[in-house]
């Protein structure tokens, strides 16, 4: 791998690894704020989630180590390098939490696959580790969709553009779900 390749997957997974801090972080929230009848279920399923997202890091950043980067694990660092803002739901029923979560998800895999492409070519071995990543990503992401998606597969909060605004439509059809 060439000097210059190796300084992209660097950023490239260094952008992964604040996005994987920011995820685990983002869990633990929810697992602390989320509430309503179904806070048990949500509460334990995350946990697990947290353990493998925090393996996902640790991998991450032995490999930003291996290519001769360093990784920046502060969070000062994910804050002033990220692009995304702050998880927005604060003490919510679990199936807010959950509406909020599909999107946070959503973002974390379409990036993941983004940089799956951008390091088919320079590093194999990178490429290989993000894959991994994506494949337990995904299946988080489908936990949290089967709480919010009808048997006929319409997925309540399709139409949101935000955390809030899938916060509250996920609330809104589980309101009108006998």
């Amino acid at each position: 791998m060439t000097s210059q390749d190796s300084a992209e997957v660097i950023r490239l997974l260094s952008m992964r690894l604040y996005a994987l801090n920011d995820l685990a972080l983002t869990l633990k929230h929810i697992h602390w704020n989320v509430v309503g009848p179904h806070f048990i279920a949500v509460h334990e399923m995350l946990d697990p989630q947290v353990e493998q997202v925090r393996c996902m890091i640790d991998d991450t950043a032995e490999r930003i180590s291996t290519l001769g980067g360093i990784p920046r694990g502060t969070s000062g660092a994910l804050v002033a390098e990220r692009t995304w803002q702050d998880y927005s739901v604060g003490r919510a029923e679990a199936i807010e939490h959950l509406g909020a979560l599909d999107l946070v998800y959503a973002k974390i895999i379409e990036e993941h696959r983004a940089a799956v492409r951008a390091t088919d070519e320079p590093d194999r071995v990178s490429q290989d580790m993000l894959i991994e990543q994506l494949r337990s990503l995904e299946l988080f992401q489908w936990f949290v969709r089967a709480h919010l998606e009808s048997s006929g597969g319409t997925l309540s909060t399709a139409d949101a553009g935000s955390e809030r605004e899938a916060a509250a439509q996920a609330a809104e059809q589980a309101r009108k779900q006998p």
